[in-house]
C-alpha cells in the first residue's frame, strides 16, 4: 500500500530540491529523515517537513482507515520523491537606456509517496 504527501508552492527552484530529493530515493523513511536532517541545504528542510508529513499520514490512516488496518507503517520506504516545477512569479529590473529586464522567481512542489512493500 501507498500512502503520499505534497507540499505546493515551495520558494525555490526545482532544480536544487532535485538535488536533495535525489538523496532520499529509495531509502527506509527513517534513514532519509536521518539523511535530511544532515543535509545542509535549505531544500532539505521542505523534504524533511513533507517526509514527516507522508509519514504522519500513514499513521492516521492505519487508524482510522479500515482498508488500511494491514498496513505496516514500521517498514516504510521512500518510494517516490519528485520535486516539480510550479508557477513563475515574474518580476522586472530597469536596465540600461530604459529597458527592463526580467527576474524569474521559480517555485516548485514536492511529492513524496511512501510504500510498505
Amino acid at each position: 500500500m501507498e500512502v503520499q504527501s505534497i507540499t505546493k508552492n515551495v520558494r525555490m527552484s526545482a532544480q536544487k530540491m532535485r538535488e536533495v530529493v535525489r538523496q532520499i530515493q529509495g531509502l527506509p523513511a527513517a534513514h532519509a529523515q536521518a539523511v535530511l536532517a544532515a543535509v545542509p541545504r535549505k531544500g532539505a528542510r521542505f523534504v524533511a517537513k513533507t517526509l514527516k508529513s507522508a509519514i504522519a499520514n500513514a499513521e492516521d490512516l492505519k487508524t482510522h482507515k479500515k482498508e488500511y488496518s494491514d498496513f505496516k507503517t514500521d517498514r516504510l520506504r521512500v518510494k517516490e520523491a519528485v520535486a516539480q516545477t510550479a508557477s513563475i512569479l515574474r518580476r522586472f529590473t530597469p536596465k540600461a537606456r530604459g529597458s527592463a529586464g526580467p527576474i524569474l522567481k521559480r517555485n516548485c512542489h514536492i511529492k513524496i509517496v511512501l510504500s510498505d512493500d
